[in-house]
């Protein structure tokens, strides 16, 4: 069984200076560098909206950044406008040895639909195809770091989960948003699901 590491969003829009910074994300950087050595199948994960994405604040008049609308498939946070197609804030951190990856999986492309999740869009049908290629590699064990803990990789490993991968988030290689108590509420509900957090 092999054990893949997935690499969540650490793109230069969620790291300081860009347009959706989480604190201390660049920190993290040389310490996933130094863990890929360690597996023989990494992915890169990258949020990858276009210009004008119903998750942007921007696509909703008199609505502000951080604000909560319903949308068909449910309540949605609305971000400010980030890591949209080709931008300089959607590269990955200039730092990210990117070379180790056999896989950059891109999400968040529907313009009505955003995607946390590395394995599905925000409405939790719509696979993106990353499962199917992590089986196709024999990976039954995955850990996943990254940005931010308590969006995008708690909504990867707790979809991991119920996938079937037996999934570790390292908390020491991730950095969280923290809105509103919302790193407590991922941690619980990743334990919940049977992640295990190292």
């Amino acid at each position: 069984m092999t054990h893949a590491l997935i690499v969540i969003d650490m793109q230069n829009d969620f790291c300081p200076g860009g347009a959706l910074a989480v604190e201390g994300g660049d920190e993290i950087v040389p310490g996933i560098n130094a863990l890929m050595r360690e597996f023989d199948t990494v992915a890169l994960t990258q949020d990858w909206h276009p210009a004008g994405h119903s998750s942007f604040a921007s696509s909703h008049p008199g609505k502000a950044p951080f604000e909560t609308v319903e949308m068909p498939y449910g309540p949605q946070v609305l971000w400010p406008d980030h890591c949209i197609q080709g931008s300089p804030g959607a590269a990955f951190h200039r730092g990210l040895d990117t070379v180790p990856a056999a896989l950059v999986q891109r999400k968040g492309m529907h313009p009505e639909l955003d995607s946390y999740s590395a394995f599905f869009e925000n409405d939790h049908s719509t696979p993106t195809g990353l499962e199917g290629w992590l089986r196709d590699r024999g990976a039954g064990r995955l850990t996943l770091v990254g940005l931010a803990t308590d969006f995008c990789v708690a909504w990867s490993a707790r979809d991991a989960a119920r996938l079937g991968f037996d999934v570790t988030v390292r908390r020491d290689l991730c950095r969280a948003i923290d809105l509103d108590g919302s790193l407590a509420a991922a941690e619980a509900e990743m334990t919940r699901a049977g992640v295990t957090l190292a």
